[in-house]
């Protein structure tokens, strides 16, 4: 049965040095990338997994299959960092029985409707009020792009998006 050390919610997904820096900082040997999208396009999937930390075991999963696979045995052996692309898939998943008590902001876009709050992350309405449904749960929520940087609470960043 697999202990999930870190869920990370990042847009960008797997990249670069953060992702390495956040690999070995959870003592992590796996990586669980869960995107429908992601999952369903194999040139783009190919990509990514070729950017993983050396030496990680790295699986790329629709919503449907991180939750069947999380009820099976927690994505199996290992510690796994589970990796999301947005709250509204954590969302997802969280809402069918994947159940995680702690989550980690890491990276979300920009676009229309969105606001920066805390360095390159953005928040719309939509992705307020999970977060608020995730709060409310008891999920501990925070906001952190590098293991550098002081983590941000979920409470600080929502009064920010809504000041």
């Amino acid at each position: 049965m697999g202990n999930i050390v870190l869920t990370r919610i990042d847009s960008r997904l797997i990249h670069g040095q953060v992702m390495t820096k956040w690999v070995n900082q959870v003592q992590a040997n796996k990586i669980v990338v869960v995107s429908d999208e992601l999952a369903n396009d194999e040139f783009m999937r190919s990509i990514y997994l070729m950017s993983a930390p050396a030496g990680i075991e790295v699986e790329c999963v629709t919503e449907a299959q991180a939750v069947e696979q999380y009820k099976a045995d927690v994505f199996g052996s290992g510690n796994v960092l589970l990796l999301l692309p947005s709250l509204k898939a954590l969302k997802n998943v969280y809402d069918q029985g994947l159940t995680v008590k702690s989550v980690q902001v890491g990276g979300l876009g920009g676009g229309p409707e969105r606001k920066v709050v805390f360095q390159n992350i953005t928040l719309d309405d939509p992705d307020a009020a999970i977060l608020d449904a995730l709060a409310a749960d008891g999920v501990q929520i925070v906001f952190q792009t590098i293991p550098e940087d002081a983590p941000q609470t979920v409470d600080a960043i929502l009064k920010k998006y809504r000041g």
